[in-house]
């Protein structure tokens, strides 16, 4: 083999060292703790999906979280598609998503707090929870500005294309969504109305929101550029 062909060998790049090469930057604790406290924080989500396996067990569960994925990964794809556009060199334009993946992190604790579950509808089962699932997420304009703003705080421009960086962050963030919400149509169907309960006791709301407002604050000092 020729030293040139060698040499091209050697800048060959499989797709899972590009990925790594383009998520170098991230601080993967910081990252994964925020994605866990956002899916592990009382929302329609999670209160639909225990009262739901509570009611109709854990098959219509899992069917339910099928609908709810396929409506975030819609959403992760809308995003990303228009993700380079908001995280440009603009200083004007970094601060204002900046602040706003401030100002949705503490709109996330106040309604942790606020949520008694008084809304959760326990409607649906098989391919009518995975209908609900399905469109409750693609309609929900907060599961797009999530991963505008606050998976895009972990995106660094320099380390490839932005859109590229939200979708592969957008994935793993599907992926803890996904283990956490399965874990719920579990201990849902086992326990009943007894999850629901703890979901929405006082202790429980405040132990969430205080967490999503330390997200908050993080964001606001890590993410300022000096």
């Amino acid at each position: 083999m020729s030293l040139s062909a060698t040499l091209a060998l050697s800048r060959w790049s499989t797709p899972s060292t590009v990925a790594s090469d383009m998520l170098g930057h991230v601080n993967w604790a910081a990252f994964l703790i925020a994605m866990a406290a956002v899916e592990l924080t009382p929302g329609p989500n999670m209160g639909w999906l225990a009262a739901l396996s509570a009611k109709s067990g854990w098959r219509a569960g899992l069917m339910a979280v099928a609908g709810v994925t396929l409506g975030l990964l819609i959403q992760l794809m809308a995003a990303a598609t228009g993700a380079s556009a908001l995280l440009a060199e603009s200083p004007v334009l970094y601060e204002s998503l900046r602040w706003a993946g401030v100002a949705f992190m503490l709109y996330l604790a106040w309604e942790a707090f606020a949520d008694t579950g008084s809304a959760s509808a326990v409607q649906g089962g098989g391919q009518e929870g995975f209908r609900r699932g399905l469109i409750a997420n693609i309609l929900n304009p907060k599961a797009l500005l999530f991963y505008i703003v606050v998976v895009g705080q972990f995106v660094d421009p320099a380390s490839g294309p932005v859109w590229a960086q939200i979708i592969l962050l957008g994935l793993i963030h599907l992926a803890v969504a996904i283990i956490i919400h399965v874990g719920i149509v579990f201990l849902g169907a086992g326990l009943g109305t007894a999850l629901e309960r703890w979901r929405t006791s006082l202790p429980a709301r405040i132990g969430f929101a205080l967490v999503l407002a330390a997200i908050a604050i993080w964001i606001g000092v890590s993410t300022h550029r000096g």
